[in-house]
């Protein structure tokens, strides 16, 4: 690592608390040496009452961009300059582009679920898709499909404050693709559940 930092080296980061576990600095800082960028990745301990801090120091240090990991996501979405739609929905933000000081926060779960999908040949556009489960991953994956161009989406979830989120997330979506018909289900009904996943062309669990 040592070797191959110099003055024109830019900062990339992971906030969040507690973040001694995360393998996202290995991980990037091995990326950054294969492909030969000048990039280093590093991890602070930052908790919600700090994220205004961070955020002043990033544009300070012209942080181009970093990660950001529970308890943060949504204090830094609540504080940053501009947020992607996922993002705005979602009320949360895992990642931040440092555009020429101009905070950009997104949410890129949903992003990436929809572009595995890609690389593999599969398009969500114009599509029906069940979607069993409306945890974390199952929302931001909820709000990409229907920004994506899915024509259909079912959400199954058991009934409780997680499917009252969900109802919300859904007017919100609303908002962005208003061409996509959205309808969240109660997971103990089997026979809504069959015969939505009859009619789909994607099923998501």
């Amino acid at each position: 690592m040592e070797k191959r930092i110099s003055g024109t080296t830019t900062l990339l980061a992971l906030i969040g608390s507690p973040v001694g576990h995360s393998g996202s600095p290995a991980m990037h800082n091995y990326s950054f040496e294969k492909l030969g960028l000048d990039y280093a990745y590093m991890a602070f301990e930052i908790k919600e009452d700090q994220v205004g801090e961070f955020l002043d120091a990033a544009r300070l240090l012209k942080i181009r961009g970093f990660n950001v990991t529970m308890p943060c996501k949504m204090e830094v979405a609540r504080q940053v300059d501009e947020l992607s739609p996922a993002a705005q929905i979602m009320g949360a933000s895992n990642t931040v582009v440092n555009e020429n000081g101009k905070l950009i926060g997104h949410n890129t779960d949903g992003a990436g679920f929809v572009k595995n999908l890609e690389e593999h040949g599969v398009s969500v556009k114009d599509k029906t898709i069940t979607l069993m489960g409306g945890g974390g991953a199952g929302t931001a994956i909820f709000v990409q499909l229907a920004l994506d161009g899915a024509s259909k989406i079912h959400v199954f979830n058991r009934k409780g404050a997680n499917f009252e989120k969900l109802e919300k997330i859904a007017k919100k979506i609303l908002e962005f693709a208003p061409e996509c018909k959205i309808q969240v289900c109660d997971m103990a009904d089997k026979k809504a559940l069959y015969k939505s996943i009859g009619e789909s062309d994607i099923l998501v669990n």
